[in-house]
C-alpha cells in the first residue's frame, strides 16, 4: 500500500511538474511572439508582393490588377476573408492560390508550370506566390471571415473537407483530428488548437500566412496543409488542387467570424 502511494505521488507531482512547464513554455512563447511582432519579417513580403501585384509580366505583358478575387476585378480589400468562394467564371469553388493561378495564366499569359513555380520558397529561392499571397491577405488584416457556403458547389466543398478533415489513413492511422479535434493538446511546445471548437478555428485560421522564424520564410496555408499530409505520412497533396481547397473551405468557415490578423509570427 506504501508503495503504491508512493508511485502514485511520485506521478502526480511529474503530471504537475510537466503541466506547469508546458504552461510556462506557452507563456514564454507568446511572449517571444509579441517582442518580435512590430518587426515582422513578413512585411517585406507584403511589399514585395503589392510590386508583383501590379508589375508588367508574362507573354501578355500585363499585370494582376485586373484579378477578380471575388469582390470585382483588381478589388483585393477584404477578398481573403471571403475565400474559398465559388467563381461563375471558372463553376467552380477556389481558394486564394488555385485563384491567382488562374489570372497568372489567364491575364499574363503563363503556363500551368510558370504559374505554379515555386511556390514554396526555399533558401536562395523567394516565392513569387508567397509573396503575392502575403500581400493579398494584409489587406484583409482586422476584417472578419465572412465565408459563403449558399452555392452549392459551396456547400459540397465544405463537407468533402469535413470528410477529409475527420478521414484516418497513412502509415500511422492519422487524420487532421487526430491532432486538432480535442482542447488541450500540444506536440512538443506547440499548442495544436482544437479546430472543431469555434475559437480554436478562429486562432488557428486567421494567423495564417505567416513568417516561420525557424524557416525564414513566409508560409501559407497552402503550405501549412501540405506539412500536415506530410506529417501524417499521407501522399504528397497536388498544389492548388480541389482537395486542398475543399480542406481550406472547413476550415475557413469554421473560423466564421473571427477577425482575420495574419500575416503572423510563428516559431
Amino acid at each position: 500500500m506504501k508503495a503504491n502511494c508512493i508511485r502514485w505521488t511520485v506521478a502526480a507531482l511529474c503530471w504537475f511538474s510537466a503541466s506547469a512547464f508546458a504552461q510556462s513554455a506557452s507563456d514564454e512563447i507568446a511572449k517571444y511572439r509579441q517582442l518580435l511582432a512590430d518587426g515582422n519579417p513578413a512585411e517585406l513580403w507584403e511589399m514585395r508582393g503589392e510590386e508583383l501585384w501590379k508589375k508588367k509580366a508574362g507573354p501578355k505583358n500585363a499585370s494582376l490588377e485586373q484579378c477578380d478575387l471575388g469582390r470585382g476585378p483588381g478589388v483585393v480589400k477584404g477578398a481573403y476573408a471571403e475565400l474559398p468562394r465559388y467563381f461563375k467564371d471558372v463553376n467552380k469553388v477556389m481558394e486564394l492560390e488555385q485563384r491567382l493561378m488562374h489570372c497568372r495564366m489567364g491575364l499574363q499569359g503563363l503556363s500551368k508550370e510558370q504559374a505554379t513555380a515555386q511556390h514554396f520558397g526555399a533558401t536562395g529561392k523567394k516565392s513569387d506566390i508567397e509573396a503575392l499571397v502575403a500581400y493579398i491577405t494584409s489587406e484583409s488584416r482586422g476584417m472578419k471571415m465572412n465565408v459563403s457556403v449558399a452555392h452549392p458547389q459551396e456547400k459540397r466543398a465544405f463537407e468533402l473537407g469535413k470528410t477529409m478533415f475527420f478521414y484516418r489513413g497513412g502509415a500511422y492511422d492519422f487524420a487532421c483530428a487526430t491532432c486538432h479535434a480535442t482542447d488541450g493538446q500540444r506536440i512538443r511546445l506547440q499548442d495544436l488548437p482544437n479546430i472543431t471548437s469555434k475559437a480554436g478555428a478562429q486562432l488557428a485560421y486567421t494567423t495564417w500566412p505567416a513568417y516561420r522564424v525557424s524557416q525564414g520564410e513566409v508560409r501559407t496555408m497552402q503550405h501549412r496543409l501540405y506539412d500536415c499530409f506530410r506529417q501524417q505520412r499521407f501522399p504528397e497533396a497536388a498544389y492548388a488542387s480541389d482537395t486542398i481547397t475543399a480542406l481550406t473551405m472547413f476550415l475557413a468557415k469554421n473560423a466564421e467570424g473571427g477577425v482575420y490578423n495574419a500575416p503572423a509570427l510563428k516559431r
